[in-house]
């Protein structure tokens, strides 16, 4: 199994993968505004399409929490996912979702770190494609959707979520983040995928 199929693999038990915290700010029938915590995240961004930039990142950053940085800290397979501080044998757990958005380019795709880290306790990449940041707490729009990964489906929809958000005259700042919570091993019709898109909220929608 390579190591870009276990990390999958391990994705799919969804109830033993740690999410980021958030409070739910409002509610309608198409989309939810949510207020999340800053969270620590492990980063890449690669040059590629849409539907390959995820396969590609997704290597790059399965390697960094499989044990490719200074500590040799390696990922949790068992479930419920644990986070352990011991020494050499410490491991990191995976976290739902990974994220990805577009930059000028190509695009960025972030796996979120345990809540026990900080920036000063992650164990350091040895891949210089590999970074460590802070994410400011933010208020984000999320639209909720099954179904494949294409970048046609994602689009539509994409301009769903916006043509909501505009009735609803909710201003938006930044890119669209595609967020992926299930493995691609998981029946089409049941994958967890939502769209975010960071807004000004200053009350219900």
């Amino acid at each position: 199994m390579s190591i870009l199929q276990a990390v999958i693999l391990t994705m799919g038990v969804a109830m033993a993968i740690e999410e980021p915290t958030y409070n739910v700010l409002s509610k309608t029938e198409e989309y939810e505004v949510r207020k999340y915590e800053s969270v620590l995240v492990a980063e890449t961004e690669v040059v590629a399409g849409f539907e390959d930039a995820g396969n590609q990142a997704f290597r790059i950053l399965a390697g960094y929490i499989f044990g490719a940085n200074k500590q040799k800290t390696k990922i949790s397979m068992t479930a419920p996912v644990s986070q352990e501080a011991t020494t050499a044998s410490e491991k990191i757990a995976m976290t739902a979702p990974v994220s990805q958005s577009k930059t000028p380019s190509g695009y960025k795709v972030q796996f979120t770190m345990p809540k026990p880290y900080t920036l000063e306790t992650l164990p350091l990449p040895t891949d210089e494609r590999v970074h460590l940041r802070e994410i400011p707490a933010k208020t984000v729009a999320v639209y909720r959707y099954s179904g494949s990964w294409s970048e046609e489906r994602y689009q539509e929809k994409l301009q769903e979520f916006q043509s909501a958000l505009k009735r609803n005259t909710l201003k938006t700042l930044g890119e669209p983040t595609l967020a992926r919570y299930d493995s691609p091993f998981r029946l089409w019709f049941l994958r967890r995928n939502e769209i975010w898109l960071e807004v000004k909220f200053e009350g219900s929608p």
